[in-house]
C-alpha cells in the first residue's frame, strides 16, 4: 500500500510502499480517505514505543471494512498510522462519524479542539471576561478563540508571532484584539490591549511569551499552559503569580469514552456556532511538502485526501 514513512527520527517523511496491515483482534481496520497534520505530529507523535520505520501517526477518517464511516485519532496501532492508504485503531479508538459533519470538521474537532476546550472549562470563565488565547495563530489557537466567546468571555485577545495571521482573525471577527510578540517590549504589548488585565490565559507556548503575558494577568488570574513550543522550562518570579492560578492541563491521556464525548459535543458545537478553521489540502504525494509547512507554521490545518 502505499504510505508516508518517516524513517528515522528527524526525517522528513516520503511516500513509498509499505506492509499493509493485517486484522487483529481488539483493533478495526480502517480505508483512509482523509488524513489530517499537526504539530503533534511534527513534534511529538513518535515518542512512546515507536518503531521505525513507521506511518505518520497522525488523525483521520475513512472507512471500515462494513463500510462505517469513523474518525481516528493519533493511535494507529504501532507502526500503522493516518498517511497511508489502510491503517489499524484499537476499537474504542474508532468513532462514529455523523453524516451530517464533513471530515475536515471531524479531524480539526479531534486533537486540536479537545485541546482548547478541556483547559477553557476548566478555567471557568465568566460572563464578561477578558480571555488571551497565547499561541493563537494555529489551529487549536483559532477554535480556542472562538470556544473562549462561547463560553461566555467578554473579549478574546490573540497572540502569536505572525502579524498577517493575526489580523486574518481579526478581520473575521474570532479576535477582538491581537499582540504580535517578539516586539521590543511584548510586555507593554500585552498591558495596552489587556484593559484592567487578562481574567483567563490559554498558554499554547510557555517560555518567555507565557512570562511576559503574566505581567499584564489580573489579581484572580487563571492561566492554564497546555503547550511548550517556545520553551519547557521558565525561570518564573513568584510575585507574577501572587493570586493567581497557574495550572498545567493534559487533554489525551483521558479514556477513550471520554474523548468522544468531548470530541461528539465539538461537532455540535462546531455547527451550532459556525466554528471556522484555516485549512490547507495537500495532494498526499506531497507530503514532504506538506511536512515542512507544518515545521514552517503555516498556521492553517495541514488536510489531505486519499480518494
Amino acid at each position: 500500500m502505499r504510505a508516508a514513512i518517516v524513517k528515522e527520527p528527524g526525517a522528513i517523511p516520503v511516500v513509498q510502499d509499505f506492509p499493509a496491515p493485517q486484522p487483529q483482534e481488539g483493533a478495526v481496520l480502517i480505508n483512509v480517505e482523509t488524513t489530517g497534520l499537526g504539530g503533534w505530529d511534527i513534534l511529538g507523535a513518535y515518542r512512546m514505543g515507536v518503531e521505525f520505520p513507521c506511518v505518520i501517526r497522525g488523525e483521520g477518517v475513512g472507512r471500515t471494512e462494513d463500510g462505517r464511516r469513523v474518525y481516528f485519532g493519533e493511535r494507529s496501532v504501532i507502526p500503522y498510522g493516518s498517511w497511508a492508504e489502510k491503517t489499524l485503531v484499537p476499537a474504542e479508538e474508532v468513532w462514529e462519524v455523523p453524516e451530517a459533519v464533513d471530515d475536515r470538521t471531524a479531524i480539526a474537532m479531534g486533537i486540536a479542539a479537545t485541546g482548547a476546550l478541556i483547559p477553557l472549562e476548566a478555567a471557568n470563565i465568566r460572563a464578561g471576561e477578558t480571555v488571551l488565547i497565547l499561541g493563537a495563530t494555529g489551529t487549536l489557537g483559532q477554535i480556542a478563540l472562538q470556544l473562549a466567546r462561547y463560553l461566555g468571555a467578554g473579549r478574546v485577545i490573540a497572540a502569536g508571532r505572525n502579524q498577517q495571521t493575526l489580523e486574518h482573525l481579526q478581520a473575521k471577527g474570532i479576535a477582538d484584539d491581537i499582540v504580535c510578540l517578539n516586539s521590543d517590549d511584548d510586555v507593554s504589548a500585552h498591558k495596552a490591549v489587556a484593559g484592567e488585565g487578562y481574567d483567563v490565559i490559554l498558554d499554547g507556548v510557555c517560555g518567555q511569551p507565557l512570562l511576559d503575558a503574566l505581567k499584564a494577568a489580573r489579581w484572580g488570574a487563571r492561566i492554564m499552559t497546555i503547550g511548550t513550543g517556545a520553551g519547557r522550562q521558565i525561570n518564573l518570579d513568584m510575585a507574577d503569580l501572587l493570586f493567581k492560578t497557574l495550572s498545567t492541563v493534559g487533554t489525551g491521556q483521558r479514556p477513550p469514552a471520554d474523548r468522544e464525548q468531548i470530541w461528539r459535543r465539538l461537532l455540535k458545537i462546531a455547527v451550532e456556532q459556525n466554528i471556522q478553521v484555516d485549512y490547507q489540502e495537500f495532494e498526499f504525494a506531497d507530503v514532504s511538502a506538506a511536512w515542512q509547512a507544518q515545521v514552517d507554521g503555516l498556521n492553517r490545518k495541514i488536510i489531505a485526501s486519499l480518494g
